[in-house]
């Protein structure tokens, strides 16, 4: 947590690869999914279920695997009318369900990385994202970026809080 200019997106972008650090290391160790920016990894120009095989096949994910899924992530997101329409159709809020579906369902990921992205969509949709992130932290770390403080204290167990790019406190 922290205002606005804190660091809290970069720091995200660090550990998930998107940016080199310029002094020292940032290493996760694992499988790690993300929803840091709302296209990141999502091509405009493909329908929601390319996007879905792009995605799972730059991950290693095999066709025949991902058909074993693809209800299940279009259940989740709930696009089944819109699942085959080019992507630079949705709203942000659809965006929202693509990527947070192809996040958490194509893997299983040891590392969740989210940052502020929930709040674009409707109020329903954002429940059962919560819902869904209370069940991962059972097998995942989820890394959590958010304003809505009732949704940080009801999902973490450890806040950090950043001031210019500086840590000042690491705790519960």
């Amino acid at each position: 947590i922290g205002r606005n200019g804190a660091g809290k997106s970069t720091l995200l972008k660090l550990l998930n690869g998107l940016m080199k650090p310029d002094l020292g290391r940032a290493t996760v160790m694992g499988i790690t999914g993300s929803l840091i920016e709302l296209n990141t990894g999502i091509n405009p120009i493909l329908t929601g279920r390319e996007n879905i095989f792009v995605n799972a096949a730059v991950l290693g994910i095999s066709k025949s695997q991902v058909n074993k899924v693809m209800n299940d992530i279009i259940d989740f997101s709930e696009l089944d009318e819109f699942i085959d329409t080019p992507v630079q159709y949705y709203s942000s809020g659809m965006r929202v369900r693509l990527g947070f579906s192809l996040a958490t369902s194509i893997l299983k990921p040891d590392f969740l990385i989210l940052d502020e992205v929930l709040a674009v969509g409707d109020a329903h949709f954002r429940s059962k994202c919560y819902n869904h992130l209370g069940k991962l932290t059972k097998d995942t770390a989820v890394i959590f970026v958010s304003h809505h403080m009732d949704y940080v204290a009801n999902l973490c167990d450890r806040c950090l809080l950043l001031d210019r790019g500086k840590a000042t406190h690491l705790g519960n």
